[in-house]
Order: C-alpha cells, then sequence, then structure tokens
C-alpha cells in the first residue's frame, strides 16, 4: 500500500469515526446513557399555547417546576400578543385549535422579526401524527404527539439547549423549583401526564396544511 493510499485510508477513517460519535451524541440512544440532561436558563419564558385547559395546566406544572417562568395562551391570536409583548425564550405551540390554528400561528411568527428566532415546539394529539411530517419543513423546531410526560418534555428542551436554541443553565443554579403559588391540593390534582383531549380531530390537520412548504416559509397563497 502506497503512501498517499494510507493517508487517504485514515482520514477516511476518521472521518468515519466523527460521523459515528456525532450521531451518538446528537440521538436519543446517545443522550439516555449520558448525564443528567440539559436545562434553559433559571427563570426562562416559556409560552405554552393550547386551548385545553388541561394541557396549559400540565405543561405549566412540568415547567415551572423546572425553574422557567410560563406564560399561557388558550388560542392563536392571543398567543402572538403574548409572544410579541413579551418575548418568550421557547414556545409549545399546539396545532389544532378553533380560529387561528397552530400553522397559521407559526407562520406570522416566522413571518415578523420580533419573533422569527424563538423556537417553537409543535404538539398535536392527532393519534396519526401526520403533522411532524410538515412542522420542520415549516419552519417549527420540533414536534411532540400527545400524550407526552415530563421525560419527553425535558428531552426536547435538552436537544435545543444543545444546539444552541436556548441558553444553558448554570450549574450553580437550581435543578427544581417550588410552585408556592399552588397549593398542594391544587398540584396534586394536576396530572402528570399531558393527555389529548377527546374532541381532537384526527383528520383536521389535512385541511390546515399548506399546499406547498413555499405558502408557509414565503408567504405565498
Amino acid at each position: 500500500m502506497t503512501e498517499a493510499t494510507t493517508t487517504l485510508t485514515r482520514a477516511a477513517l476518521m472521518t468515519g469515526g466523527g460521523f459515528f460519535k456525532r450521531l451518538r451524541s446528537s440521538s436519543t440512544y446517545g443522550e439516555a446513557r449520558s448525564g443528567p440532561r440539559l436545562q434553559a436558563t433559571l427563570g426562562a419564558r416559556m409560552l405554552v399555547v393550547d386551548d385545553s385547559p388541561t394541557i396549559c395546566a400540565v405543561l405549566g406544572k412540568m415547567l415551572g417546576q423546572d425553574g422557567y417562568d410560563v406564560l399561557k395562551a388558550s388560542d392563536g391570536e392571543s398567543a402572538l400578543e403574548l409572544a410579541r409583548s413579551e418575548p418568550p425564550a421557547l414556545i409549545f405551540l399546539d396545532i389544532v385549535m378553533p380560529g387561528m390554528n397552530g400553522f397559521a400561528v407559526l407562520r406570522a411568527l416566522r413571518h415578523d422579526p420580533r419573533t422569527r428566532h424563538i423556537p417553537i415546539i409543535m404538539i398535536s394529539g392527532n393519534p396519526q401524527a401526520t403533522e411532524q411530517f410538515y412542522v420542520q419543513r415549516f419552519g417549527a423546531d420540533d414536534f411532540m404527539k400527545k400524550p407526552f410526560g415530563r421525560d419527553e418534555v425535558t428531552k426536547r428542551i435538552s436537544q435545543l439547549v444543545a444546539s444552541g436554541r436556548l441558553v444553558v443553565r448554570q450549574p450553580s443554579a437550581p435543578v427544581s423549583v417550588l410552585l408556592p403559588e399552588l397549593s398542594p391540593a391544587a398540584l396534586a390534582a394536576i396530572p402528570d401526564i399531558a393527555m389529548p383531549d377527546a374532541v381532537d380531530e384526527p383528520m383536521a390537520t389535512s385541511t390546515m396544511l399548506p399546499k406547498s412548504p413555499l405558502q408557509l416559509v414565503h408567504g405565498i397563497g
């Protein structure tokens, strides 16, 4: 084997090794084998947008106990007002909502210079979860399917911190906090799992989607 061939072989092995290292570090597999998940800055503002009071309460409890400041909106119009007046670090945005649906809100947020940089996690109770094939193409950062628990929420936040979309919490900051605004009885009454409402429309998403990604990204149509 010539010296040039040996050099090329070593380079290929190094490249391949780097690829698998990145794959392990960025995948669920790699994350499961690592230490505690990353958290965003203590007190970071999180906006939860869902027409279900239960989902808002459950997500609010999860995020509040992890030390985040939680804002809630029950419809798309209110969500846009809050995102512009009190810009959050992260938005959890339901897709199926009456009036202005989640895709329309996503489009408005991505077209507004004041909000286009905010990370957005879309959520849906559609049993078929067809939305997950569209949300990232249309400008969202991630997708969560109902039902979901605390582990799923912390995983998504950790991934956004790792990718640089959220600022990492300092090691000296608390990992969790108490929620003094809620009594122990009120806190215990909030479920630990975010379940989809029984009235979630499995077929509603297909009527919400733009005809092509260009319609959302560039405002065509």
